[in-house]
Formats: C-alpha cells, structure tokens, sequence
C-alpha cells in the first residue's frame, strides 16, 4: 500500500483528503505549518504526523528523508487566502514553493500532486477547458500559475509525474469563515433576518468538499493521465440558485439583501470547468 505525504493537511481541503485516503486504507504522513491545530482533528492518532512551515525551509536539510520518502505528494499547501491580489503570493510564496518542491523532487520524489486554480484562466467567460491558454490577472492565480509552469519543466526534464488539479468552487462544513456559504450560514445560526450579497448572478462551477476530496484522491493516485486536470462539477450554477436553496434545506426564514455588495473584479461573470479529463480519470478510461 502506498505511502501518500498531505501538505496542508489542517486546511479545509487537506482535512478532508486525509480522511478520505484514510477510508481507502493508504498510509498517510499529514504535515502542517502548526501542529496544535493537528491534534484536535479526528485522524491526528491514524497518521504519521510531521510539521513543517515553509517560512522555515533549510535547504541542508533532505526534505524526502524528513517525511519519510513517501511514494507520492499531494501538496495542498498555500498561505494567505482568500486574500488573492497581495503581491505576497508572487514575492513570498512562490520562491518559497519552489525551493521546498525541488528540494524534496531534487531527493527522490517521483510522484506529485499539486491544486492550482481555476483563477489561472484569467478573465475568460464560459465553459474552461485544460487547452486554454492561462492569462491570470490576479497575484494569488499568477504565483500559482508560475509555480505550474516551473514544475512541468522539471517534471519533463527529470521524469516525475506530475498531476496538476486545477480546483473550481467548493463549499462544504470546515470553510474559511469569510466564504460565502459559511458567513451565511453563520448569519442563519445567528438568528439574522437579513444577509447582505452582491446580485448573486454569477454563473460558478461549485463542488461539495466531500466529492473534490475524492476527487483530488483519485487524480493523485492515477498514473495515466497527468498534466492539468480540471476538478469540477462541469455544471454552470447561479449564484442566487445555490444561496436559495442552501437557505431553503436549512429550514431558516432569511431575507437576501441583493446587490448589497459589488461584484468581485478578480474573475469573470461566468464561467464553469469542461470535465471531460476529469471523467476520463474517474472511469479508468
């Protein structure tokens, strides 16, 4: 059974993986920037538990060793979301990403998964496919992007594989309390008559955690198809349809306060994942 290294694993995303490589019975070495927020999670006694901080990178140090040369790296870690246009994640982040992949990749790793964004496509409207040019508008989608870019060419020149998931919308229970769905139902907990949002016309690619994380499991532990893959729904929603429904199964009485806010300007109107790839993986095709 193989041995699979989570960076990031406290996060909402990587919290979940873990759970779910656990299920399918894998070996699993979690690692975190802090280890006190490891602790309380329900898998912290199931895995091998090794914490790590980027900002403390050594480069004497032999990063596969460290986490025990795992037989693949789904590497979910990033700082500093959701705050998308700080000019951190292209200064900081991603020379400090670069430097921890390639040391680990540089010591034996063969085998690598990494979450990119939808965010990389830039502000093009409709159906996103993997061919599609990447023009990234933002500083947190232009790192990540980069961050691609460096690890194809290394993948190519040192035969690794190389899987990148390039995530649409998730929501799901554990979510940034700043997302929408977790400051909604918080207001709808609070007992709130109204919830402030923009129009909610936005057409969104939205999955729940639970599928992404198996989802991200299955892309990682396949060998035949790599490169970008889309991990989406492939089903364009509104906005408002999902905030309704959402409020509709919680059985609350909650008035929505349209237009409240103004529309994010770091991505398009309307645009959704092709997840054609993403089909191939899951059926083994």
């Amino acid at each position: 059974m193989k041995t699979i290294l989570i960076t990031g694993a406290t996060g909402f995303i990587g919290n979940y993986v873990v759970e779910e490589l656990l299920r399918q019975g894998y070996h699993v070495i979690a690692t975190s920037a802090h280890e006190k927020n490891a602790i309380d999670k329900a898998w912290f006694d199931k895995v091998i538990y090794k914490p790590f901080d980027l900002s403390s990178f050594d480069n004497t140090v032999n990063y596969f060793e460290y986490f025990l040369r795992p037989d693949l790296m789904i590497h979910l870690a990033w700082s500093g979301l959701p705050n998308y246009k700080n000019e951190f994640h292209v200064t900081k982040n991603l020379p400090a990403q670069i430097r921890f992949l390639k040391n680990i990749l540089d010591n034996g790793l063969r085998d690598l998964a990494v979450t990119g964004t939808c965010l990389e496509y830039g502000m093009k409207e409709g159906c996103l496919s993997e061919e599609m040019e990447c023009e990234p508008t933002n500083a947190y989608a232009i790192a990540k992007n980069e961050l691609r870019k460096y690890l194809v060419h290394y993948a190519l020149e040192n035969k690794i594989s190389l899987k990148w998931i390039r995530l649409f919308y998730l929501f799901g229970k554990g979510q940034n309390s700043n997302s929408l769905f977790s400051q909604l139902e918080n207001a709808i907990l609070k007992g709130e008559q109204v919830f402030n949002m923009s129009s909610g016309e936005q057409v969104r690619d939205y999955l729940p955690i639970e599928l992404a994380a198996k989802y991200i499991c299955t892309i990682a532990l396949q060998d035949k198809v790599s490169g970008i893959i889309n991990c989406c729904s492939g089903e364009p929603v509104k906005i408002i349809d999902l905030v309704e429904k959402f409020i509709k199964e919680s059985g609350a009485e909650i008035k929505l306060n349209k237009g409240f806010y103004p529309y994010p300007d770091y991505e398009p109107m309307a645009f959704w994942g092709d997840n054609s790839k993403l089909k191939k993986v899951i059926h083994n095709e």
